[in-house]
């Protein structure tokens, strides 16, 4: 078993408020249900449906960025209202997972997702023929809720899948096919409005969502067995998210990818402005600059799949890439403050590659070492960790342009700010330095249990009472 965090537990530990409400055992994963045995063999197929779930909510946002102006023009409305249309997808996708998660717990994954990519087709469509901003701001808002569906439970599908170095090396290969959404949607919106207006990016939109949904519909299989189910309603679920965040190490991991997350949105939302309006580049120089980025992020994720996993612990992996992110993002402050002079737009392009190469091992880590904590509650798991990103996310977006357009400082701060604090939750509250000791217990203790020394090693919080509390001398959850 390779070194890593804490290692996979059955339920999480006890805490103050009592472990994670959790169905009766099931079987090993070796005799999983024939459904689940056959996604797991149809690799590929299950590879790029989940890639497409992935990837919609980024085409959602990023094939209509070029469409904003003319947005503003044939509404008749400012600028200001016009990109809450951005808030309130975001926002919907945030809250949206809060919903969906639980409820894929205890209705399986094909139900609510099927349900969730209905409802996008429809406010797809109901956006493209909106007569006013406010009337299109209300449908993005639906529209984002309900495409929150395919993001949190692709999620949980691999957490159902997989499990361990699998399921790190999986999210790798889902970023390649997700990575390339926010290369191609902003071109695809350019082109559509070369033959049509912006209604066009929605009308387009509308045809893909359908056509997701039918595969969905035919191709991938149901991944949650009913004897894993919860049968609880709301109150259930509320205690299962509260017991989630008890966890220290599972907070940590989800706070670490939140803010990782953030410093990556804060790139987003300040790039157009820094490097065209800034640093004079034109649309062509920035999108290639921005293509050229998700290309190292991609690249960077397909090695961390390709050849990390499995051979480098998850937790090491994981710190030196918010190592790296903290002293890109450290760079690219003193860059952008002057401390070099007049520096031009290569080094503030140099500095923003590193940083978001680095989420190519950062973000895969985090989820699969915070899905490993909760493998009994996956789709909580899965929406609380998309929650937090999307939430983290929408703040640092407006902190970007504090001080207007003509400094790139506050971009830096905040992406310096977001990667010491993802690196502070990673440290404190993960405590990987403790992860090598914990698993050599637990070894002992199966030795011990277990006639010669044979036998499965158990999770740590059946083997090690007390195994995910802090390391001697730790302050206490």
């Amino acid at each position: 078993m390779p070194e890593s965090g804490p290692t996979t537990p059955e339920h999480i530990s006890p805490s103050a408020s009592g472990p994670v409400p959790a169905p009766a055992p099931s079987p090993p994963r070796a005799a999983a249900p024939a459904a689940v045995a056959a996604a797991r063999r149809a690799g590929l197929l299950v590879t790029l449906v989940l890639g497409g779930l992935t990837a919609l909510p980024p085409l959602s946002m990023d094939m209509y960025l070029p469409a904003l102006p003319e947005v503003t023009v044939g509404l008749g409305a400012p600028a200001a209202t016009v990109q809450l249309t951005l808030t309130a997808c975001l926002a919907g996708m945030a809250l949206g997972q809060l919903v969906v998660g639980p409820m894929s717990d205890r209705w399986g994954r094909r139900r609510p997702l099927l349900a969730g990519m209905a409802v996008y087709v429809a406010a797809t469509a109901a956006c493209a023929f909106a007569a006013g901003a406010e009337t299109l701001i209300a449908f993005r808002l639906l529209q984002g809720l309900a495409g929150a569906a395919g993001i949190v439970i692709a999620r949980a599908v691999v957490r159902d899948l997989y499990d361990g170095v699998e399921m790190a090396r999986f999210f790798s290969t889902l970023m390649l096919i997700s990575g390339v959404a926010p290369i191609v949607a902003p071109l695809i919106g350019a082109q559509i409005l070369r033959v049509t207006d912006w209604r066009g990016v929605f009308h387009v939109l509308t045809v893909v969502g359908l056509l997701l949904t039918l595969v969905v519909a035919k191709w991938l299989h149901e991944t949650l067995p009913p004897e894993r189910r919860h049968s609880g309603g709301v109150g259930h679920a509320l205690r299962t998210m509260r017991a989630l965040l008890a966890d220290r190490v599972f907070t940590g991991y989800t706070l670490a990818g939140g803010l990782a997350f953030a410093a990556l949105f804060a790139y987003i939302s300040a790039s157009p402005f820094v490097v065209q309006s800034l640093y004079g580049a034109s649309p062509q120089t920035f999108g290639l600059l921005f293509a050229l980025n998700s290309i190292g992020l991609v690249a960077v994720g397909q090695i961390n799949g390709k050849l990390l996993v499995g051979r480098v612990s998850p937790d090491k992996t994981l710190g030196f890439g918010l190592a790296v992110i903290a002293l890109a993002a450290l760079a690219l402050l003193l860059v952008t403050a002057g401390v070099f002079g007049g520096t031009g737009l290569l080094p503030v392009a140099a500095g923003l590659f590193v940083l978001m190469s680095a989420m190519g091992v950062t973000l895969p880590n985090t989820n699969a070492q915070a899905l490993m904590r909760a493998p009994h509650a996956a789709g909580s798991a899965s929406a609380l960790l998309g929650t937090s990103s999307f939430l983290v996310g929408s703040i640092a977006s407006p902190l970007v342009g504090i001080a207007g357009e003509a400094t790139a400082v506050p971009m830096a701060v905040v992406q310096l700010v977001c990667a010491l604090g993802a690196l502070g939750c990673f440290l404190g509250l993960c405590r990987p330095w403790c992860a090598r000791r914990i698993q050599d217990a637990a070894v002992r203790a199966s030795a011990d249990e277990e006639p010669g020394g044979a036998g499965r090693q158990p999770s740590v919080t059946a083997a090690v009472p007390g195994a995910a509390r802090p390391c001697p001398g730790g302050a206490g959850r």
